[in-house]
């Protein structure tokens, strides 16, 4: 399994921005797929996550309301609509598929993820 994120650049506060995520390989139904980020000097961290129904996401706090992470399993694509966008979302973004069958309250873990991206960098200027 390969994917390949794209969509990143820099733009202002207040802007919007779409990631997307191209997943190659075998997908299944169990696969849940998540957006992550890691920031200069700072840890890895957890964005949102998706169902392969789409029906189930989840959202870390800071992005709630602005972001939204949407799945393709036609086109084997997941994005990540980012609106309002600030500051401190300035960050590489990492998209990455899990299928290990993980539990929704794992969703956020790095380590419930088998397969990253290579990541695309948002800068939002003030």
């Amino acid at each position: 399994v390969q994917l390949q994120a794209s969509g990143g650049g820099l733009v202002q506060a207040g802007d919007s921005l779409r990631l997307s995520c191209a997943v190659y390989g075998s997908t299944f139904s169990s696969d849940i797929m998540g957006w992550f980020r890691q920031a200069p000097g700072k840890e890895r961290e957890f964005v949102a996550a998706i169902s392969w129904s789409g029906s189930s996401t989840y959202y870390t706090d800071s992005v709630k309301g602005r972001f939204t992470i949407s799945r393709d399993n036609v086109k084997n694509t997941v994005d990540l609509q980012m609106n309002s966008l600030k500051p401190e979302d300035t960050a590489v973004y990492y998209c990455a598929v899990s299928k290990s069958s993980v539990v929704f309250e794992r969703w956020h873990a790095i380590d419930s993820y088998d397969y990253w991206g290579q990541g695309t960098e948002v800068t939002v200027s003030s």
